[in-house]
């Protein structure tokens, strides 16, 4: 029997093995579309090429988008200091008018500022504040110096972060003296001491002593 060989050259055996190859390409291209209806019959979309989304968005710590918020009538700007990476960061915040703000008036509301809730904003950012709440002041009592401000609590029992934000936000206000300095006491007739915001502070509040001076009282 004489074996017929193709145009292309091939035996029978090559154009069988051929054709193999064929009906196995078509049969598994069937089963891979056969997968894919499944797929899409559960409700899944298959994908040829795995994606990576990447880390879900966040705000950035430490920075605050401040261009956009409008100032409230009848108040005036005012910056308070905040903890945000370890480090002591300014923040905007706006204190009510009054007609003639003395030095108490002035720190009351900015240690109101400091004891509230960051906002959602600051949160997000990851800004807290280690002023404790319940904390008070007052004036200066007889034999104080002035701009005195009396704590309820002593300065000394305060976290080096608490205070370094009382120091910091006050001493850049009308609570502060001549000297930038703020001179804080605590309950009773303890002693009075100037305190002093600096670079090394603002930069490491948690590991800085804050600067003080003692103050002798006056009559």
């Amino acid at each position: 029997m004489a074996v017929r060989w193709g145009a292309d050259g091939a035996g029978p055996s090559a154009r069988e093995g051929r054709r193999g190859c064929r009906t196995a390409a078509v049969r598994a291209s069937g089963a891979f579309a056969g997968l894919v209806l499944l797929l899409a019959g559960c409700g899944i979309r298959p994908t040829e090429v795995p994606t990576d989304a990447g880390p879900a968005p966040s705000r950035l710590p430490c920075v605050l988008d401040e261009d956009s918020a409008s100032q409230p009538p009848r108040t005036t700007p005012a910056k308070v200091y905040l903890v945000c990476g370890a480090q002591l960061v300014v923040v905007n915040r706006y204190l009510s008018e009054q007609p003639a703000p003395g030095p108490v008036a002035v720190a009351r509301q900015l240690l109101d500022q400091l004891l509230l809730q960051p906002s959602e904003a600051e949160r997000l950012a990851h800004f807290t504040s280690a002023v404790p709440s319940g904390t008070a002041l007052t004036g200066p009592r007889p034999g104080d110096p002035a701009h005195t401000l009396r704590l309820s609590v002593d300065p000394a029992a305060l976290t080096s972060p608490g205070l370094a934000q009382l120091v910091c936000t006050l001493g850049e206000s009308a609570a502060a003296t001549a000297r930038d300095t703020v001179l804080l006491g605590g309950p009773g007739s303890s002693s009075v001491r100037a305190y002093a915001c600096d670079r090394e502070l603002r930069a490491n509040p948690a590991h800085t002593p804050v600067p003080t001076v003692p103050t002798m009282p006056v009559g």
